[in-house]
Parts: C-alpha cells; structure tokens; sequence
C-alpha cells in the first residue's frame, strides 16, 4: 500500500507543479498589459495519515495541492505617456467602470473620448467619476464621466471691480458729456460684454468736484449705444467717490447704471463698479482705490463677463478633477475621477478585460476623492504598467520545472519498486 501512496503523492506533486507553471505563464504572459496584477501560487499538504491514530505524531503526508491563488497589488511602473486621457493611480484603488456585469473596477488608465462624449476605457465602458454643481463645485453624485456641450454660452457683463490711485493734487473740473475728455481729469478704458456676448469698450472718466470728492461715469461711444451715433459718447452709468483726509475711500456713490447696448443686446444692463472695501462698507479703505499725491494709476480692474466660447483643450490635476479650457480663457471643472477602496484587495475576483469586481472576500468598494482616506493620487498622462518582475517569474519558473521533475522521479521510482515486488515470484 505505501509504494502504490506514493504513486499518488508524486501525482499530486505533479499537477501542483503544473498548476504553478500556468499562474507564473499567465503573469509572464501579461508582463505588458497595462494594471496587470501578478498572482502567486500557494500550496498546502494534504491531509497526512497517523500511525498512532488520534494521539498525534508519526504521520505520513498524503500530497500537496495548490490551495490558493493570491493577487499581489503591489504599485507597477508610471510610464509617462502624451495623451491627457491616460491616468495612473499612485497608491491605493481602482477606477470605477460601468460594466456590463454591473461596477467594474480596474487599475488600467488608459481611457479616452467617445463619440457622445464619454469617457470610456478601451471596450467602451464608461468610467464614472463625481459631478460639479451650478457653481463649479464639486458634489458628491457619481455619474458616468461626461463632456456635454462643448461650447458655453455668453455670461453678461454684471461687476467691474478696480483698485486705482486718483492724484489728490488735480484741480477742479465741471465734467462735460460732450467734451468728456477734456473735462475729466483722468479717464481708463475696460471691455465688458452684453447678454449675447458682443465686447464694448466702456471708458471711465474721473473729475475731481471737491477735496476728497470725485464723481465717475462710464461712457461709451455711440455706435455701441441704442439710438446712439458713431463718434459721440453716451454715458450709462454714473456715480461719486468720497475719500477722507488720509486718502482712503470713506464711500462710493452709485448715482445711476443703466446699459442699453446696441446690436440686438437686452436694454436695461446693470453693471456694478466697485472701487474696494470702503470705510462705510466695513473696510479699513486702504485695500480699496486712494487718492494720494501721486500720480493717476490704476492697479488692476477686472469684469466678470465674457463672450460664448467653444472647448480648446482639457486637463486633468492631481486631484484628478478634468478641467475644461475654452478659447475665451475661461476655465470649468466637469468632473473629478471617482476612486474606490477595498478592505481585501486580494479578495477581488478577476472578470477578464483588466477589471475586478466585488467579492464578499473583497468587502464592499468605498468610494471617494483621489488622496482622501488612504486613496492613491491621480496622474494625467501617465499610466501604470504590469507589475510582474520578470527575472523573479523566471526563477519561479525554473523552480516550478524543478519541483515537476523531482515529482516525476517519484512516480519512476516507485513504479522500479512495484517493479521488483512483482519479479519476487520468478
């Protein structure tokens, strides 16, 4: 009985070893497959026979099996790439991946743009990441990533701020709309853009009225003004600034603001201009427009409105949020990439096609932001490689054909034993 055991301990050595061979084939073979995990094979004894029954000791192994296949999650190899679409996780987590199966889930970046606009790996599956709301901010809804429109609408012209210096050594001048620039001591030119976009050049035109006192209006010329003629300006809106004996902005007057632009625009546009934190409004006046003895000279003056625009480029940050860019400058986040985390990685289960999906080994996925609660980074254009160390998987595989030989020569062996029981009897 113990020569025919050993038969069957040298089969069971066998189809160990061979097992081995197909879990070190596959991770040579995926060595260029782009998130590829590697496994490694690992065995256990079959259950050994006792000599002294239950009392323990003098126990004869009955074999080996291969017991367990084992993920190894260990990071792979960012490689650099040039398409923006491309993306690597640095640390822990998965992409998320609308599979046919349900959430699929995959350390292979390589995504890009389908013809609706979604963002898709390479079977098509969407990959699903968090969505902005109204203000740009980013919520906590978990879509199928989207491109939408590509071209966003005109944003009207609502507040032009502007920190400047008025010279408190200018004379007095009556401001006359006929001749405004004569007649003002100091004039400053900013575009700002109606309902439907149109840019109009609006000029700001300062005289002094008092000590500490400045009136301001904003004129355009008439070809931009409804019922206006070319050549003429035509003032929109108007107002007073009060400064006190140290030259900081005690208040801002608005006296009248009413834009009717001409070339199909909406009549009636109101268009603030804020000149800083005055004292009145709470502020100390020196972060707001002065009037020092120095010369006019304006800081900087912004306006929030600008034309209809259409995409020219994308990109993604480290914190995995896609930024669109559009050929008017501005700029608006669409989504930010989703990243799920798993208590037992090891407990995924392979589908195929480089995705993983939920187990009860695995744990249910917890989703999150890129680098919150132990999640890795996102890189753009950038992607990981296999993790498979060749040289180790070609050690193991002469390891493997080593172990397959030696169990061979337990099977010759034996069989030359049962050989020479059977030749007893000549």
């Amino acid at each position: 009985m113990s020569i025919l055991a050993s038969f069957n301990i040298g089969t069971t050595g066998l189809n160990a070893a061979g097992q081995s061979m197909s879990v070190i084939g596959d991770n040579i073979a995926n060595a260029g497959t782009f998130g590829f995990k590697s496994s490694r094979a690992e065995f256990q004894d079959l259950l050994s026979a006792s000599l002294k029954g239950i009392h323990g000791g003098d126990q004869i192994g009955s074999g080996v099996k291969m017991a367990h296949v084992t993920g190894q999650f260990n990071q792979g190899t960012i490689q650099r790439t040039s398409n923006i679409t491309d993306l690597a996780i640095n640390g822990n987590g998965f992409f998320m991946v609308e599979a046919p199966f349900g959430n699929g889930y995959t350390r292979d970046g390589s995504f890009h743009f389908d013809k609706e606009g979604h963002m898709v790996n390479g079977d098509g599956h969407k990959i699903k990441g968090f969505q902005p709301d109204d203000k740009g901010n980013m919520t906590n809804q978990l879509l199928p990533i989207k491109l939408g429109n590509t071209t966003i609408p005109a944003t009207p012209t609502s507040t032009v701020k502007m920190s400047m210096n008025l010279d408190s050594r200018e004379e007095i001048k009556v401001f006359d709309p006929k001749n405004p620039m004569k007649s003002s001591n100091f004039s400053n030119s900013i575009t700002v853009y109606d309902n439907i976009g149109t840019a109009h050049l609006v000029t700001m035109y300062f005289n002094k009225t008092a000590d500490g006192q400045w009136d301001y209006h904003a004129m355009v010329d008439g070809a931009e003004a409804q019922g206006g003629k070319a050549g003429e300006m035509v003032e929109m809106a108007s107002g007073s600034l009060k400064f006190n004996q140290k030259g900081v902005l005690e208040e801002e007057v608005e006296k009248n603001n009413s834009f009717n632009f001409s070339k199909g625009a909406l009549p009636g546009q109101k268009v603030a201009f804020d000149f800083g934190p005055s004292v009145k409004e709470g502020g100390t006046g020196l972060e707001a427009s002065t009037q020092f003895g120095s010369k006019h000279s304006v800081a900087r003056h912004t306006q929030d409105g600008s034309s209809a625009a259409t995409l020219a480029s994308m990109s993604f940050n480290d914190d995995g949020v896609l930024t669109a860019v559009y050929d008017n400058g501005q700029q608006r986040d669409l989504a930010q990439i989703a990243i799920a985390k798993f208590e037992n990685n090891e407990g995924l289960f392979k589908t195929g096609k480089n995705l993983f999906k939920e187990t009860r080994k695995s744990g249910q996925a917890t989703v999150g932001k890129p680098g919150a609660d132990g999640r890795g980074e996102v890189m753009s254009k950038s992607i990981e490689a296999s993790n498979v160390d060749i040289a180790k998987e070609f050690i193991d595989l002469m390891a493997a054909q080593r172990n397959f030989q030696a169990n061979t020569r337990t099977i010759t062996t034996s069989d030359q034993m049962l050989q020479e029981v059977l030749n007893i009897k000549r």
